[in-house]
C-alpha cells in the first residue's frame, strides 16, 4: 500500500516535471500561455477586443516596434544589445524628409540614403564594441544622444512635413493597405512577417545562426572554432539599427510626419518584448518565434487595458509586472535546465 501511494504521489510530481522540461527546452511555450491568457482575460471582459476592427487597428501599430525587436533578438543573442534604436527610429526619417523637401532627391533616392545613415550608426556601435572593447551599454547609450541631438539640430525641433509629390508608389509599397474579408491588412505587416520569417530561418537553419548563438554563449570557445565574432556582431549591429531606421520611415509615412523626438524610449520596451519572447538577457539563446509573441503581447496589452476601462497610464505598471514575471520564469527554467545537464 505504501509503495502505491508513493507512485501515485510521484506521478503527479512527474507530470509536472515533464511540463517544465517541455517550458525549458520550448522557451517559446511560456509567451505562448501568456498571450492566450491575455486574449481569453480582456475578451471575457469586453468582447469588442476581438472585433476585426480592433485587430486589424492593434496590428498596424504593432510592426514599428516589431520590425527593430527582430533585429533586436539576433543581436542580443550574440550577448550585445542596442540602445540607439529609438533615436535611429527618428533620426531617419527625418532624414528621408529632410532631403526630399529640400529638393536634394526623389522619395527612392531619399529612403536609400536614408537607409545607409542607419546602417552607418550600426557600423559605428559595432565598432566601438568589437574594435575598441567598450560595453555595448556605454557605446549605444553614447549613440542614443549623438543621433537624437543631430535629429533635433536638423530640424531645429520641428517636424517635418510630408511630401507633395504626386508619385506615391514607394509609399503605397511600404505602408499601402488592401482588404481580407472584413480586415484592413497593411503591406507595412507583410513586410514585418518576411523579415520574422527570414530572420528566423537565419537563426535556426543556417551556419550564421549557429555563429550568432556561439557568439553570444561562449565567445572564446566561438572563436577557438573559427568563428568571425567580430564581423557577427559589426553586421547585427548594422542589421539592427537599419530595421530601426526603417520602421522609423513607415511610422513617418503612415503618420503623416517625421518628428525628431519620435521613437523616444522605443529601445526600453523593445528589449522588453525581446526578454518576454524568451531571448537570453546575456546571449546565446534566441527565439525570433518568442519575439513576435512578446511584441503581440505587449501592444495588444496596450490596446487591451484601454478597453477594458484601465486607465493608459497604468500600462507601464502592466508591462514592469510581466517583465518581472518573466525574468523569474526563464531565471527559474534555466537554472533547471543546467541542473538537468
Amino acid at each position: 500500500m505504501t509503495d502505491n501511494n508513493t507512485s501515485a504521489a510521484a506521478a503527479p510530481r512527474a507530470r509536472g516535471g515533464d511540463f517544465l522540461r517541455r517550458l525549458s527546452a520550448t522557451p517559446e511555450l511560456g509567451p505562448m500561455i501568456l498571450l492566450v491568457v491575455m486574449l481569453v482575460v480582456f475578451t471575457s471582459i469586453n468582447p469588442a477586443f476581438l472585433s476585426l476592427n480592433n485587430i486589424s487597428n492593434a496590428l498596424t501599430f504593432t510592426v514599428e516596434l516589431g520590425l527593430i525587436a527582430l533585429g533586436m533578438t539576433l543581436l542580443m543573442t550574440s550577448g550585445e544589445f542596442d540602445l540607439s534604436v529609438g533615436s535611429v527610429f527618428g533620426f531617419t526619417a527625418v532624414v528621408m524628409w529632410t532631403l526630399i523637401n529640400s529638393g536634394a532627391m526623389g522619395m527612392p533616392a531619399a529612403f536609400l540614403c536614408a537607409i545607409v545613415v542607419a546602417v552607418a550608426v550600426g557600423a559605428i556601435n559595432g565598432f566601438f564594441v568589437t574594435r575598441l572593447k567598450i560595453p555595448s551599454f556605454l557605446v549605444t547609450l553614447g549613440m542614443l544622444l549623438v543621433v537624437r541631438g543631430s535629429a533635433l539640430w536638423l530640424t531645429s525641433g520641428f517636424p517635418q512635413r510630408t511630401w507633395d509629390a504626386d508619385d506615391l508608389w514607394l509609399a503605397e509599397v511600404l505602408v499601402g493597405d488592401f482588404r481580407i474579408g472584413g480586415m484592413r491588412i497593411y503591406m507595412s505587416l507583410i513586410w514585418f512577417v518576411l523579415v520574422a520569417l527570414t530572420l528566423h530561418y537565419v537563426l535556426t537553419r543556417t551556419r550564421y545562426g549557429n555563429w550568432i548563438q556561439a557568439t553570444g554563449g561562449n565567445p572564446a570557445a566561438a572563436r577557438n572554432r573559427g568563428v568571425p565574432t567580430r564581423g557577427v556582431k559589426m553586421a547585427l549591429f548594422m542589421l539592427t539599427s537599419a530595421l530601426a531606421g526603417l520602421a522609423g520611415i513607415i511610422s513617418s509615412i503612415r503618420v503623416s510626419a517625421a518628428n525628431p523626438n519620435s521613437g523616444t524610449t522605443y529601445e526600453l520596451e523593445v528589449i522588453a518584448m525581446v526578454v518576454i519572447g524568451g531571448t537570453a538577457l546575456m546571449g546565446g539563446r534566441g527565439t525570433i518565434l518568442g519575439t513576435v509573441l512578446g511584441v503581440l503581447i505587449l501592444r495588444l496589452m496596450r490596446n487591451g487595458i484601454v478597453l477594458i476601462g484601465v486607465p493608459g497610464l497604468a500600462y507601464n505598471i502592466f508591462i514592469g509586472a510581466i517583465i518581472l514575471g518573466m525574468m523569474a520564469l526563464h531565471s527559474a527554467l534555466e537554472r533547471r535546465h543546467n541542473e538537468g545537464t
